[in-house]
């Protein structure tokens, strides 16, 4: 019986992966010919690389294999693993700043989200405020809370402002 490397990265070939959603939705699929019941998905640079180099891993999370693009897969695949990394990584879009204030020892930020309003509060900025590349933040609250600032550039003057006394 031969036993696989724990460490080696297998990456798969786009026509080797079919995926799709089961009964009541579980995410599913046929991978090098082996058929799984349920998957989980995690993006190996959630913050540099959304689409590409995505680990795919059994319930036991055994990596299965690594999808290098998203665009490489067939239609389905690529629209239900959209679906599911969107659930794992559920992150709300800024869309604009309202305010930042510092009480305390807390930062207070007021934002306007895709999703509706929402506050979220840090106990400071270095450990809170993280600049995975280009013109994006993703802020974290002090309990977990997470939101996306996909362009702060390209917010409105009022956004960039608030933004600018504390970046």
């Amino acid at each position: 019986m031969e036993t696989k490397d724990p460490y080696e990265i297998n990456i798969l070939q786009p026509e080797s992966v079919s995926l799709c959603r089961g009964a009541g939705g579980v995410f599913q699929g046929v991978i090098e010919g082996k058929s799984y019941d349920e998957l989980v998905v995690f993006r190996a640079f959630p913050f540099l690389y959304t689409t590409k180099y995505i680990s795919i891993r059994n319930l036991k999370e055994d990596e299965v294999g690594i999808v290098r693009d998203l665009e490489e897969l067939d239609s389905e695949s690529r629209i239900e693993l959209e679906k599911e990394l969107q659930f794992r990584y559920f992150l709300p879009k800024v869309l604009r700043v309202d305010s930042i204030k510092s009480k305390t020892d807390l930062w207070i930020w007021e934002l306007q989200t895709h999703l509706g309003p929402t506050r979220i509060s840090m106990r400071n900025l270095h450990e809170h405020m993280q600049f995975p590349g280009g013109n994006r933040i993703i802020l974290t609250d002090t309990n977990g809370k997470r939101c996306e600032i996909s362009d702060w550039k390209a917010l409105d003057g009022h956004s960039r402002k608030q933004l600018s006394d504390v970046i």
